[in-house]
């Protein structure tokens, strides 16, 4: 079956590039189509994110020191880039166990009989992911609005900024789903993908300069919290958004954010996506 599909795929005209793009396409829609199919999983995915913003906000608002301030209005403006990059990172749990469940009813080893690119399946579901979680951060951004986030408060910004924030968090988005690819090939129910998809995101988002003020934390962890690559994405959106909570630090990802969070993500997805296609290929086998 192996050689015969070879054979066929040599003879798909194009070159392997644009057959892998195009392929990847045709995955990325099946997917897409079937989540408007499947309203709920769009719809537990907004209220999940709306939760955290209502009860953060509402609950920790005057509570939560930022520099030298308790006020209820910096914390929310201080909060809004973490929940923002909390929402796109827990996407993971989503990717992983939607290939799980593919992987389950044997739908990946129908894709692996079609001549078609062998990442394909992979780029195809993280794109249809990508799509969803920007569904989502919308949302999200239009809540964070209502309850009275406001770019700017801090220091000037613009719209070219404000868009450059949202599409680092879309890419980090993106980087995340790559491991919850990995996590969904490597499991063996879509339950066991789903929380080995979270349970590790917790530490990875808590351990950060989401939800807190990282200055204030112990030396040896505000170390790790300035070198998470989550929270270069954190840093970088207040400082895109003009929000309060940009601290001055010696680690050269709160120096550079934006920098740091551009390669922190094109490295996740480089590993990820490597690792993901070939546990794809050995499983072909």
């Amino acid at each position: 079956m192996s050689t015969v599909s070879d054979a066929v795929r040599t003879a798909v005209p194009g070159g392997s590039l644009g057959r892998s793009v195009r392929d990847s396409l045709v995955v990325a829609k099946r997917n897409l189509i079937r989540m408007t199919r499947i309203p709920e999983m769009i719809l537990f995915g907004i209220i999940q994110p709306v939760m955290f913003v209502v009860m953060f906000t509402y609950v920790f608002g005057g509570s939560m020191k930022i520099g030298n301030s308790t006020d209820a209005g910096v914390y929310k403006d201080f909060l809004m880039a973490g929940i923002f990059a909390q929402t796109v990172t827990f996407a993971t749990a989503g990717a992983a166990a939607g290939i799980a469940d593919d992987m389950q009813k044997g739908l990946i080893d129908r894709f692996r009989s079609l001549p078609m690119a062998r990442g394909a399946v992979l780029t195809g579901r993280t794109v249809a992911d990508l799509v969803q979680t920007a569904i989502t951060l919308l949302v999200l951004a239009v809540v964070a609005l209502i309850v009275g986030w406001r770019t700017g408060s801090m220091e000037p910004t613009n719209a070219g900024r404000i868009l450059a924030g949202f599409g680092l968090l879309l890419l980090l988005g993106y980087a995340f789903t790559w491991i919850g690819a990995l996590i969904g090939l490597s499991v063996r129910t879509p339950e066991a993908a789903t929380s080995g998809g979270i349970i590790w995101l917790f530490p990875v988002t808590f351990v950060s300069n989401a939800f807190v003020d990282s200055s204030q934390m112990t030396p040896w962890l505000r170390h790790i919290a300035e070198w998470n690559p989550f929270s270069a994405t954190v840093q970088a959106c207040r400082e895109l958004f003009g929000n309060p909570g940009v601290v001055q630090s010696d680690a050269w990802p709160m120096e550079h954010p934006v920098w740091a969070s551009v390669i922190w993500s094109v490295l996740i997805v480089v590993l990820f996506r490597t690792l993901a296609v070939r546990k794809y290929r050995q499983a072909d086998g």
